[in-house]
């Protein structure tokens, strides 16, 4: 009898047992391999979530998600339209441009296409005409990934990453990890923005929405430290309004309000990006000006003199009053010596202070350079 069949048949049985053992290696290979992943998205949203600040979310997005996911580029688009992004960190004290990676824009179609209308994220590869604005400065991209950041009805920016490997980010992937790291970098800028707005609520005067005087004694003691290391100086004018209070008992003090908001306005038309300005108290004013000279603060205060007395001011809808400033001018050069950067921030502001009333002695309307 032969045996022929039943040995086919054995054989056929070991061959499906061999085919099921290894698809099932293969699933659990792959289970274990999306357990990774899955635990290292969970770290890394547990970090974007943690960031304590706007600046501190805005670098845990770059470097964080780069080394965490080995990336070879990650920028951010983050939809600003108002600009009020870039105001919150320029009123923490960074400055926008130091995050190259990070993009404020109007609109995000205006960087890539696939922008435009970016519900779930776009995986494929990349093109120079379409995408090299996401990526400056990176050279051999040859795939990346575009996670829309969603919030309610649309996006408030995208994470996008880029490879070397062209099969890295390629539209047969699945995107449920990709999509939730977008909504979870969404909800963390939505909380951050929040959190830079109460910080700055305590530190803004509501009137002008300048800096008020608790933030500019703690910005002069960091730009202080800073020009130590620097060797260099920083400035501080003093300004005010003359006869101020003639306008307040004249026309009363919603009348002042307006013209110290135009007041401050003309100021800021002549102000450097890098320099920090504050409503000390009723209408004086300070500036403080890192890196400048005497000569160089000289130059500005007197471009802000001019400004205010160069167009009379609207009082009422009958009476247009010229109004001059008297603005007192102050430097410091910290040595290397200096560790006590309050009393030097102290002296400061009284030098300028002491500048401003002589300028008011010796007639007003003038730009009086303090005796340090």
């Amino acid at each position: 009898m032969s045996t022929q069949p039943q040995d086919h048949a054995g054989h056929d049985a070991a061959h499906e047992v061999e085919v099921l053992r290894r698809k099932f290696e293969q699933l659990i290979a792959e289970a274990a391999h999306n357990e990774k992943v899955l635990k290292r998205m969970q770290e890394r949203e547990l970090q974007l979530l943690r960031a304590d600040s706007l600046p501190a979310l805005l670098r845990m997005m770059i470097e964080g998600l780069r080394e965490s996911y080995f990336l070879d580029a990650v920028s951010v688009v983050l939809l600003d339209p108002q600009h009020e992004i870039r105001h919150l960190l320029m009123a923490g004290g960074d400055r926008p441009e130091e995050f190259r990676q990070v993009f404020f824009v109007d609109s995000l179609v205006s960087l890539a296409p696939q922008l435009a209308a970016l519900h779930k994220p776009w995986l494929g590869t990349f093109a120079a005409a379409d995408h090299q604005l996401l990526f400056p400065g990176a050279a051999g991209l040859k795939s990346i990934a575009l996670l829309p950041m969603p919030r309610k009805d649309y996006a408030v920016g995208a994470l996008c990453f880029g490879s070397h490997d062209a099969l890295r980010f390629t539209r047969e992937h699945a995107t449920d990890f990709l999509g939730h790291m977008g909504a979870v970098a969404a909800v963390c800028l939505e909380n951050a923005v929040n959190r830079a707005r109460l910080l700055r609520a305590g530190i803004t005067d509501f009137l002008t929405g300048w800096h008020n005087r608790r933030y500019l004694q703690q910005r002069m003691r960091e730009e202080i430290a800073r020009a130590q290391r620097q060797n260099g100086q920083i400035a501080c004018l003093m300004i005010d309004i003359d006869h101020f209070k003639g306008i307040n008992d004249a026309y009363g003090h919603l009348v002042g309000d307006n013209v110290l908001k135009e007041f401050a306005h003309r100021i800021e038309l002549q102000m450097r990006s890098m320099d920090t300005a504050a409503r000390f108290g009723g209408d004086e004013f300070a500036i403080l000006l890192p890196g400048a000279s005497a000569a160089a603060a000289a130059k500005l205060a007197e471009r802000i003199r001019a400004a205010v007395a160069g167009e009379p001011f609207v009082l009422t809808a009958q009476v247009h009053r010229s109004l001059s400033a008297s603005v007192g001018v102050a430097v410091v050069s910290p040595s290397r010596d200096d560790n006590d950067f309050k009393s030097l921030a102290d002296r400061l502001l009284a030098d300028a202070d002491a500048a401003l009333y002589r300028a008011k002695a010796l007639g007003r309307n003038r730009v009086q350079a303090g005796s340090g």
